[in-house]
């Protein structure tokens, strides 16, 4: 297998988790990359930041409303990217035990909007703000304190662990990071804060109201498919457009084997209740991650 074939095969192998730290990363990259052609040849090189990072002003808005969910793609630092890019993975791979990578997409967006409204709200209504400038948003943070906040609400007791502090339950560390968000409000960054305090409500929101049926991020379905079809290979997505004939036997011993394998999804969820997720063996790890891709 030659260097083109192995990449191939990661390519269309990684999940839809790697493939947003990816995107972040790429996107990080090309932001310094204009940096330091701008600095080489003293030319204005902000303009890709200015297209792609949220304005507070709705005027602005209105001529770029990609910025909405490109925000949450960018990062101003080393730093920035980094704690964002180490919270999403680990709170991103206990999100796809339990849902579909979809699902996932979903409420990264969700979480963007909702801490992109949070944030022009507050901008364009609190008295703290009306004698700010021109102001952008920019990083995943609330989208990434999205897919914490879900994954801590659905598995509260699944327990982490973490250097120093051992073995922390997930809802700890999540009450933990909005507090922080609200104590350093008056201090330092607080849109920004705001923000992130809004990608938590969403991320709450989203998983109480779909553990009662209701897909609260159902309406961005049309925006998911597009964003996983851009980045399937091609033969992935014209296999979609096939036309499937059902055969009444092969269907019900189909919907025999989605019964025993609900069964045994909840077994393994029961014991992370119980015990953590450490407590599992690597093939019901293995198991709960690939029946969390095909939810």
């Amino acid at each position: 297998m030659d260097w083109k074939q192995k990449l191939t095969y990661k390519y269309n192998t990684v999940d839809t988790l790697e493939k947003l730290i990816g995107i972040n990363v790429l996107l990080f990259i090309l932001t310094f990359v204009f940096k330091t052609i701008g600095f080489l040849f003293q030319i204005p090189t902000t303009f890709f930041v200015e297209w792609l990072v949220f304005p507070k002003s709705l005027i602005e808005f209105a001529y770029k409303p990609w910025t909405i969910i490109t925000y949450a793609f960018m990062h101003s630092g080393i730093f920035h990217i980094l704690s964002n890019m180490l919270i999403l993975y680990f709170s991103g791979k206990f999100f796809l035990t339990y849902f579909s990578g979809k699902r996932m997409l979903n409420l990264y967006f969700l979480g963007a909007i909702f801490g992109a409204l949070i944030y022009t709200l507050s901008y364009n209504l609190l008295p703290a703000f009306s004698g700010t400038g021109r102001s952008y948003l920019i990083g995943a943070s609330a989208s990434v304190m999205a897919i914490l906040v879900a994954t801590a609400t659905q598995a509260p007791n699944l327990q982490v662990r973490l250097f120093f502090f051992g073995n922390l339950k997930l809802w700890w560390i999540a009450a933990f990071l909005v507090v922080i968000d609200v104590v350093q409000i008056p201090l330092s960054n607080p849109g920004g804060h705001l923000a992130h305090l809004g990608g938590a409500g969403i991320g709450y929101l989203y998983i109480t109201q779909l553990n009662k049926g209701n897909d609260i991020g159902s309406w961005l379905q049309a925006i998911t498919d597009w964003f996983t079809d851009f980045f399937q290979p091609r033969k992935n997505r014209k296999s979609r457009m096939k036309t499937v004939h059902k055969n009444p036997k092969t269907s019900s011993k189909k919907d025999s084997s989605r019964s025993d394998k609900q069964k045994r999804i909840d077994q393994i969820l029961d014991k992370i209740s119980k015990s953590g997720y450490d407590s599992l063996s690597k093939e019901e790890k293995d198991f709960l991650f690939k029946a969390g891709k095909d939810m």
